[in-house]
């Protein structure tokens, strides 16, 4: 094992949830183990275990701050055309990476007794307001959609679509994808249409 490095309260935290977030890119969730968390983490294995007792435990806290220090900024373009668009590319670009870890652990994970995928996501985001729920208010203030029609499931359905296709493409979403989920099925629910020659997403670094 590597010298242990003495470090306290948050700094500590951070160091072992940044080790067992390593872990999982390299190693996937079956290979995850508390001795290699400890030893990349530069601490002893018991500094873990106080803190969560079990290894599913550790990933879904390193799993949690990975996601809340990559925020998903809520865009004001002027547009629901346009907020949309921009939140689920930047959705897209900061959360590629953790669907496909998820797609490639979610056997091992929750077998686990992680619980359900809907349980895993209340656990880590919380059952609060979605932070996208600006973006709807905001367009019913400009009068671009019917308040109506903005059920929950309705205000869910571009980012569960965008998920959906993360999934299923291990992350490799072209952007045009976003442009279809936003111009073909979420405006025409909401009772808003697109602009005609509306500008696309700058593509991004593959």
């Amino acid at each position: 094992m590597a010298a242990v490095t003495r470090r306290r309260g948050a700094a500590l935290e951070d160091a072992l949830l940044d080790a067992a977030w390593d872990e999982l890119v390299e190693k996937g969730y079956a290979n995850v183990t508390i001795d290699g968390v400890a030893d990349r983490a530069r601490t002893g294995r018991q500094v873990l275990y106080r803190r969560w007792p079990a290894k599913r435990d550790l990933v879904i806290a390193a799993v949690t701050r990975h996601m809340w220090s990559n925020v998903v900024e809520v865009p004001d373009t002027g547009s629901l055309r346009g907020d949309l668009i921009a939140y689920l590319t930047d959705a897209l670009a900061k959360r590629a990476e953790m669907v496909a870890i998820f797609t490639l652990n979610m056997a091992d994970l929750f077998g686990d007794e992680a619980g359900t995928p809907s349980q895993l996501r209340e656990r880590i985001l919380g059952s609060g307001r979605r932070t996208a729920d600006t973006i709807f208010d905001r367009a019913i203030a400009r009068g671009e959609a019917d308040p109506a029609r903005l059920t929950p499931r309705v205000r869910a359905l571009p980012f569960d679509l965008l998920r959906g296709h993360m999934i299923m493409a291990m992350g490799a979403v072209p952007d045009e994808e976003i442009v279809g989920i936003v111009d073909e099925i979420v405006l025409p629910l909401v009772g808003a249409t697109a602009t005609p020659g509306a500008a696309r997403p700058a593509r991004r670094d593959r």
